[in-house]
């Protein structure tokens, strides 16, 4: 049941068009409602529409681009009262339900009238579900005298009824001849007006046939209506032509063609002439339409209408194809073409389209508007038509809604952009905790933002999902400045605690510098709320003497800044200071004095106190003070070498400096330690005597002094000549570094020995394999041999190492490095 009642205000709106009833529904008063439409026949009653009888009676229910329902009738339907060919009224019941059953139903009556007296002698509509063609009957009267003779020139027409219209089809299967009553069972619609006759035919029945007229696919009915009545035969053309493609698209535009003339439509084309051309939206007519930039042209063969993709009078819509953003316009179109020819005087040629273009992708961007200098992301998300909503985003890996996004302090706005689009933009600081943060070259950090959309797209609210990932990378590190210090006995470096372990780390040589490290090596970190402050006392691990004299100890200690991830040295931190050697002297003599009194009450003739310092070069500085009973002459004391002498002496202490290469130094390995040894002695003096004994006045002395080196750290060995009249006349060489030294060497070997050159002392980055390296005659090189073999009776023991100008080793000349295990410096052209 239906309660019968008021149309709302706006509900409703039609137009009389093109001998067409037009109706369009506001989409805003069905929202969420159901709706069906219903004839209303005076006589016959509501007849409710359906598919079927809207093709056969000459409806068309569909939506306009807006989604708008629209139903449009020619005033030639079924159910349309008619007055004369010249008042037309259609009346139509309106349900509108909340359920899709219809119960519950408000009926709506709406009555639409039109008045349309100036019809061609033919007139042609081209909807979407049908085709009709309507024709005038005011033929000339034939008298009897011809009668005979005109049914006898026309065999086939003997046969047609008396008092009753015939339809004869003609298609590439032959020929039919069928009642109106049987034309009904097929799909068409027949009839007569006072006027008139028309026809109405689907597409595509099996009466029809399509043929390509000017690159335009025409969908074509070829009828003949024949009526037989006493000595009156009526014969009428009602054949009927639409095209049923036409379309074609750019990424910009969209046309539509459609012939200009039709040859079955115009049998003498000689006589053909095309009188008016219009083109409409919807329902109305557009005047000028290159005030919209549609362009209308014509020719011989062709009408065409070309619009731009968005433009006016059409509609973008959003819409989601496999997981991809894009759009569709639509449009609906009309075109009126009128013409004349000798058969048919005039020809009113009427097609109604609706156009929607292909989904056409239309990926959304990305805008980086960051903002540096304030700390803040600020990215724009588009373009998206209106019909686009954002319902949800996600930062990092955290969803929000837009609430909770907000509540963040997150902000999130839209933005319109040209061509009526809008985007979306949304705010976020640096410093937010969902902001991924990298420390990136020396005093940078990357800002990352990741960042999910998900929004509603169209009327369907189809989920759409785009990540974007936005990065920053900003100058806002400073590299800490350390402040160095000494007292009298130690070291300090004040370093600043702002980013340590996090950007960088401290390092001691190739070792982290951690507290760990720091107490074994004797040093005393004390940590407040800004600064790392370290300890090191002057004899502790680490620390490099730059000069040792009899006045003075110039020491100095390094730490390297070091980048976390990458282990880039970035800044060296240095204290150096020079220290009072006597005050040190004499306090390890104290020491030195108590200790010996402890261990033995003999030794009191000779006291002897060497401070020693074994740099990580190799090179050795040994400061020795002796005081005998009696006094010995400090200048003659020596080295195994005997070449070697003190560089600076006086009454009670010698000052030696030489590398452990040189002086007669040897070397040996125990344990993790290479150890080089050498002896300070002195060379009693004889006195004159004829016979043995001989007597001497000088005491027995012999100084051992030992350097300790772990065997897997590196040994920085210079290299000099030792003859500058013998060096070679360039400065650099060339040193080509092997791999696989052993297995080169010895094939039937299967130790696995890889040797690599080291860019310097970190031993990090290294050299390629067979590469030319130049270096300098006074240049260190950082040579590593390793051996991969894993099983436990396999031991390294580097014997013979050289260096040659070439790739192969039994080039000459070549300059050892070790011999027989024992490190060697001979002249070289490189080292």
């Amino acid at each position: 049941s239906s309660a019968l009642c008021v149309l709302p205000l706006g509900f409703v709106q039609s137009s009389c068009r093109s001998r067409m009833f037009w109706m369009k529904l506001n989409k805003l008063l069905l929202q969420g409602k159901f709706f069906q439409l219903e004839i209303n026949d005076p006589y016959a009653g509501p007849i409710p529409l359906d598919e079927k009888l809207a093709s056969r009676c000459g409806y068309v229910l569909s939506e306009d681009v807006w989604g708008n329902p629209i139903f449009r009738a020619s005033v030639l339907g079924c159910h349309v009262a008619n007055e004369a060919d010249e008042l037309f009224s259609l009346t139509v019941n309106i349900k509108v339900s909340s359920f899709p059953s219809m119960r519950a139903a408000v009926m709506y009556t709406y009555s639409m009238y039109c008045s349309y007296s100036s019809w061609a002698s033919r007139e042609i509509v081209c909807e979407e579900n049908y085709m009709e063609v309507s024709v005038k009957t005011d033929v000339p009267a034939v008298s009897n005298d011809y009668t005979v003779a005109w049914l006898s020139a026309l065999p086939e027409t003997q046969n047609v009824a008396y008092q009753l219209w015939q339809l004869m089809f003609v298609s590439p299967s032959g020929r039919k001849r069928v009642t109106v009553s049987d034309a009904t069972k097929l799909g068409y619609s027949f009839n007569n007006t006072l006027y008139r006759v028309f026809l109405r035919a689907p597409y595509h029945s099996n009466e029809s046939d399509v043929s390509m007229v000017s690159g335009v696919n025409m969908n074509m009915v070829t009828s003949t209506s024949m009526y037989r009545q006493r000595w009156l035969l009526l014969l009428i053309d009602t054949t009927v032509s639409c095209p049923v493609d036409g379309i074609s698209f750019t990424e910009t535009t969209l046309t539509w063609t459609v012939p200009s003339v039709i040859p079955t439509l115009v049998v003498q084309e000689s006589t053909f002439l095309s009188k008016n051309i219009l083109m409409g939206v919807d329902d109305q007519v557009i005047v000028n339409p290159e005030e919209r930039n549609y362009l209308l042209e014509h020719n011989k063969t062709h009408i065409r209408i070309t619009i731009p993709i968005g433009a006016e009078g059409g509609k973008l819509k959003s819409s989601v194809s496999g997981g991809v953003y894009g759009v569709i316009y639509s449009i609906g179109l009309f075109l009126e073409h009128t013409w004349t020819d000798a058969d048919w005087q005039t020809t009113k040629y009427t097609v109604i389209k609706s156009i929607t273009t292909p989904f056409m992708p239309q990926i959304p961007t990305i805008i980086n508007n960051t903002l540096p200098e304030e700390r803040l992301f600020n990215v724009a998300f588009g373009h998206f038509l209106p019909d686009v909503s954002l319902v949800a985003i996600t930062i990092g890996n955290v969803p929000f809604t837009l609430r909770e996004a907000q509540h963040q302090r997150f902000k999130i706005y839209e933005t319109p952009f040209s061509n009526r689009t809008k985007g979306f933009i949304l705010e976020v600081s640096f410093d937010d905790p969902y902001v991924l943060k990298e420390y990136v070259n020396r005093n940078e950090t990357k800002y990352t933002l990741f960042i999910n959309y998900t929004l509603s797209v169209g009327l369907e609210m189809t989920l759409y999902y785009h990540s974007a990932e936005v990065e920053c990378v900003v100058a806002d590190i400073e590299i800490p400045e350390a402040v160095g210090y000494c007292d009298e006995e130690n070291l300090y470096l004040a370093i600043p605690t702002f980013g340590l372990h996090q950007y960088w780390n401290l390092y001691l040589g190739n070792k982290l510098l951690n507290r760990h490290i720091a107490l074994i090596n004797g040093y005393l970190p004390v940590t407040n709320s800004t600064h790392l402050i370290l300890q090191v006392p002057l004899f502790a691990v680490g620390v490099t003497y730059e000069e040792v004299s009899f006045q003075k100890i110039k020491a100095r200690f390094d730490v390297a800044l070091r980048k976390v991830r990458t282990m880039e040295t970035l800044q060296m931190f240095s204290v150096s200071c020079s220290f009072n050697s006597p005050a040190f002297i004499s306090k390890l003599h104290n020491r030195s004095i108590n200790k010996k009194i402890c261990d033995s009450f003999l030794d009191f003739i000779t006291i002897s106190l060497i401070f020693s310092v074994c740099h990580p070069d190799g090179t050795v500085m040994i400061s020795a003070q002796m005081k005998t009973v009696p006094a010995i002459d400090m200048s003659k004391t020596k080295l195994r070498d005997s070449s070697c002498k003190p560089r600076e002496y006086n009454e009670g202490h010698a000052f030696f400096k030489f590398h452990v290469t040189t002086c007669g130094t040897s070397v040996r390995f125990e344990g993790d330690h290479i150890i080089y040894e050498n002896e300070i002695f002195y060379e009693k003096e004889t006195l004159p005597g004829q016979s043995t004994p001989i007597i001497t006045r000088d005491p027995d002395y012999r100084l051992t002094v030992l350097c300790y080196y772990q065997a897997k750290e590196t040994l920085v060995l210079g290299a000099f000549p030792s003859d500058p009249s013998t060096s070679p006349p360039f400065g650099t060489g060339t040193m080509v570094t092997r791999t696989n030294i052993a297995v080169n060497r010895r094939i039937r070997q299967a130790l696995n020995v890889v040797s690599r050159v080291s860019k310097d002392e970190s031993f990090v980055e290294f050299y390629e394999p067979n590469v030319a390296i130049l270096k300098q005659p006074v240049e260190p090189v950082f040579l590593e041999v390793e051996l991969k073999d894993k099983s436990p009776n396999a031991e390294l023991y580097l014997e013979n190492c050289w260096v040659t100008g070439s790739l192969d080793f039994n080039s000459t000349p070549r300059w050892n490095i070790t011999e027989d295990g024992q490190v060697v410096i001979e002249q070289p052209m490189c080292s």
